[in-house]
């Protein structure tokens, strides 16, 4: 492989970036290592001279994100996914086949340079397990049979599984055109932001607010409030901002793809509703790196909704209310799931949680207000003001009101997303996904994903709502529901949500940072000898312990949680075979 870039296939790109601000640096690097398939340091420096960020700084940022390469790489790179979800739908089959096939093992690059190929983290289609990415083409449900297909492309790309109902959220997902502005209007495409352009902002918030609609990606934040906030802090609509988070990267969650890959135009139309409440011109999508056909989409919405006037200056004819969108596109970081680490990560920084207090809504993306909501959430706001706050509250429970997507995945027939009224019970989601293959028992269900808990198959009947969860101890989160089955090593499943947080764990606070290596260490251990030690069920509370209540964000706060709930369900899994 020529490790010399030729430059000047780097310099239209650079006269399109010249003049802008650090702001671009992780859109630059994207396109950079796109004409390369690696970021060289002559490469660096370029970029470095550009944007004016110091070159040390610009070396920081390629070191964080893992989808970004400082060493020769092909700009063919596959992707598989080797987590939790996938393991449970047999993915070791498929790759075993597959670096049969290509010679190869994680992290190698052929010797003429053609593949680069990888052994990753959850690539958020957990309900087509085993899946895979060739470069941007996404592939699922694959088999040790499909390896010639997926290496030639010609697998079928997946789709969204949805079920449930009432589809108050997910209603255009998979019936239109994702890129088709028209055909989103034929179904009922931004009537609800013409209905709230005829309200005032202050009126929408207050809708909001007796809608009971709390954050969904997990935090459980009242959105009313949260706009609120925004709205009153001091600053001109050109210094506000509203942010899309669309990084879901936590293994088993996959709610927001379907709906950023089938109804772009969706969110578009949520956020503008979002931003006219709180007094906001600026939008930002912040897309993980993994989803890169979502990422293409948006982008393409977003074009064809600025052309169209839903974007941009006087939207509507509503005098003087001006809102635009940028899309970005991530790098591999679960820790830019954490809103503070999405600015950094917007302002063109390494993923970095920041301390709080100031709070977003006064001091969030460079450092202006900014309201930052999940996918679902501002969904669920358009919801509310597309049905009326009247029919929402009658949907769920008086404490849950509205629908909730779940991402149900593992041994289950009909993994997919479900779009579910509050008040629902775990089993019976489980049931209308047609239970469990072959007859097989419940062994265990892992509730809120890999920060969740685990519970066993006697507390399957309690209620999916925020009272319920809060009152039996166990998180609705992001709205993971993951089944194993008799059959599932738990043992290794633990030693995979381990390996998953010491692998994302950003490094900035020693309790998360040395935490997770020491938690990965001890399950490790456990696994190899079949089982060890109180000692070792000793070890992982002291380290859990630390973990929650030191730790700086919620990735530290919460990487023990589901290893905890185990240890204290099932003590058997750690202590075994004591010699």
């Amino acid at each position: 492989m020529n490790n010399f870039p030729d430059l000047t296939l780097l310099t239209p790109l650079l006269e399109r970036y010249n003049g802008r601000s650090r702001e671009a640096l992780l859109p630059l690097l994207h396109e950079a290592q796109a004409l390369y398939g690696w970021l060289p340091r002559e490469v660096q420096e370029a970029v470095s001279r550009t944007l004016r960020v110091p070159l040390a700084d610009v070396h920081g940022v390629i070191e964080f994100y893992t989808m970004f390469y400082n060493k020769p790489t092909s700009r063919r790179v596959i992707r598989v996914c080797d987590d939790i979800a996938c393991r449970l739908r047999g993915s070791a089959d498929f790759i075993a086949a597959l670096e049969a096939r290509l010679g190869l093992r994680s992290g190698e690059t052929s010797s003429d340079g053609s593949v680069t190929y990888e052994r990753v983290p959850c690539l958020g289609m957990c309900e087509h397990g085993p899946n895979a990415l060739h470069n941007d083409d996404p592939a699922g449900n694959l088999t040790p049979a499909d390896v010639d297909n997926f290496l030639a492309r010609a697998h079928p790309e997946p789709r969204i599984q949805k079920h449930g109902g009432p589809l108050l959220k997910l209603a255009r997902a998979g019936k239109v055109i994702p890129w088709s502005l028209s055909d989103y209007e034929q179904h009922g495409g931004y009537t609800t932001l013409r209905k709230a352009l005829a309200m005032t902002p202050e009126a929408i918030i207050a809708t909001i607010e007796a809608s009971k609609i709390l954050g969904r990606g997990g935090a459980m934040f009242p959105t009313g409030l949260k706009w609120r906030f925004t709205r009153n802090a001091p600053g001109t609509p050109a210094e506000k901002h509203v942010i899309a988070n669309a990084d879901e990267s936590e293994p088993g969650t996959f709610k927001d793809r379907g709906l950023l890959e089938e109804d772009p135009f969706g969110l578009i139309e949520a956020m503008t509703i979002a931003a006219y409440a709180i007094g906001a011109e600026n939008g930002w999508i912040f897309v993980r790196g993994e989803y890169p056909r979502a990422y293409r989409r948006l982008a393409t919405a977003v074009a064809r909704a600025r052309q169209a006037g839903y974007l941009g200056h006087n939207i509507l004819g509503k005098e003087d209310f001006h809102f635009d969108i940028q899309v970005r596109l991530g790098a591999g970081a679960y820790i830019c799931g954490e809103e503070t680490a999405l600015f950094e990560a917007i302002e063109g920084k390494r993923g970095f949680p920041r301390i709080k207090p100031p709070f977003p809504t006064t001091h969030g993306l460079f450092q202006q207000p900014t309201t930052i909501n999940n996918v679902e959430t501002l969904m669920a706001a358009m919801a509310v003001l597309t049905i009326g706050l009247e029919e929402w509250l009658k949907i769920g429970t008086p404490d849950s009101p509205g629908t909730k997507w779940f991402c149900l995945s593992g041994h289950v027939a009909k993994p997919g997303v479900y779009e579910l009224p509050f008040g629902l019970t775990i089993r019976e989601l489980i049931e209308l996904a047609g239970g469990v293959p072959g007859d097989r028992q419940i062994q265990a269900v892992l509730m809120g994903g890999a920060a969740g808990v685990f519970l066993p198959p006697d507390r399957l009947d309690l209620p999916l709502t925020y009272e319920s969860a809060k009152a039996n101890n166990f998180p609705i989160g992001s709205g993971v529901v993951m089944v194993f089955d008799e059959t599932a090593d738990m043992r290794y499943a633990l030693y995979q949500l381990a390996h998953f947080f010491a692998h994302e764990s950003c490094g900035k606070c020693y309790p998360c940072q040395l935490g997770t290596q020491r938690q990965l260490e001890i399950l490790q251990r456990v696994l190899h000898n079949g089982g060890s030690t109180p000692a070792d069920k000793a070890a992982l509370e002291d380290v859990g312990f630390a973990m929650t209540h030191t730790s700086l964000c919620g990735l530290g706060q919460t990487a023990a949680t589901a290893v905890l709930s185990a240890t204290q369900l099932w003590p058997e899994l750690i202590v075994a075979n004591q010699r």
